[in-house]
């Protein structure tokens, strides 16, 4: 009979892992000294020895179930998760409040304030800035995180459907959600007076229920059962969908997000997440 959960591991030398954890079983390689699985059982102890196995090197380990692995929806974080930055972070640097606003990012991500109203305060501080300022963040500071276009592509060719949800803005979402490849995306948005911000967010901000809400409506509408899915964020407001779906991931994300998680990846690009599927090297987009 098969093994119910495999134990999956990704590193960049990924290969004396390997033969370090030969006592655990044998190694069924899904790209060459990047990433293999263990077939086990379903025993947290395995996780820990691995993971003691491992020590301090940059490898992410996880248990994951076998049955329902290739996920047929994904529904993904963007700041800090699909892009490399903070986009009101980088708003506030344009009005020279960055420390300020970043300071209040922080606390929210993990989850020390409440995020309604951490995102109107940040909102309010901008109050005036200029409507180009939105263009230049998004045309200098908005990156793309390494393996988001082959995730992307290599789901969606699979037949997945994949949805861009955020507590940011739809000014970059819909932007991101194109480069990157997603099939939809919902964002909250900054309202203006055709020039300037007028420090203000429309109403209902789309936060941690909001994201939930998303996944599931998500879910129904394609028909599909929850294990059939993946969630994946880095912060506190990420929370509730991550632990709804079938396999929540947690990309570098913050303590708290991390610990709650069904699967952490801490130093893994976001291919990452294709492992955890039990995709192979070969099975990958490969996108210049």
């Amino acid at each position: 009979m098969p093994a119910s959960h495999v134990l999956n591991v990704i590193a960049e030398d990924a290969g004396p892992l390997a033969h370090e954890m030969r006592g655990l079983g044998k190694a069924d390689w899904l790209s060459e000294n990047r990433a293999f699985d263990i077939p086990v059982a379903d025993d947290p102890a395995i996780l820990a020895t691995a993971r003691r196995i491992a020590g301090a090197r940059a490898a992410d380990i996880n248990l994951v179930a076998t049955a329902h692995r290739r996920k047929r929806l994904l529904v993904a974080d963007m700041d800090s998760t699909i892009i490399s930055c903070e986009c009101l972070d980088e708003l506030a640097d344009m009005a020279g409040l960055k420390p300020q606003v970043a300071a209040i990012t922080e606390r929210a991500m993990r989850g020390e304030i409440e995020f309604a109203p951490a995102l109107r305060e940040r909102v309010a501080l901008l109050k005036g800035l200029p409507l180009s300022a939105l263009a230049r963040v998004y045309d200098e500071r908005v990156r793309l995180n390494p393996g988001a276009r082959a995730l992307l592509a290599t789901m969606r060719a699979q037949g997945a459907k994949t949805l861009l949800v955020s507590g940011g803005f739809t000014f970059f979402t819909k932007r991101v959600a194109a480069a990157a490849g997603f099939d939809s995306e919902q964002a909250n948005t900054l309202l203006d007076d055709g020039t300037k911000l007028l420090g203000a967010v429309g109403e209902p901000i789309l936060g941690r229920e909001a994201k939930l809400e998303a996944l599931e409506l998500a879910t129904r509408s394609a028909g599909l059962d929850f294990a059939d899915t993946l969630a994946v964020g880095d912060g506190a407001n990420d929370l509730a969908m991550i632990k709804r779906a079938g396999l929540g991931v947690a990309y570098h994300a913050k303590p708290v997000v991390a610990e709650a998680a069904s699967a952490r990846i801490d130093h893994g690009d976001l291919t990452a997440l294709l492992y955890l599927q039990g995709y192979r090297q070969d099975e990958i987009a490969s996108i210049l």
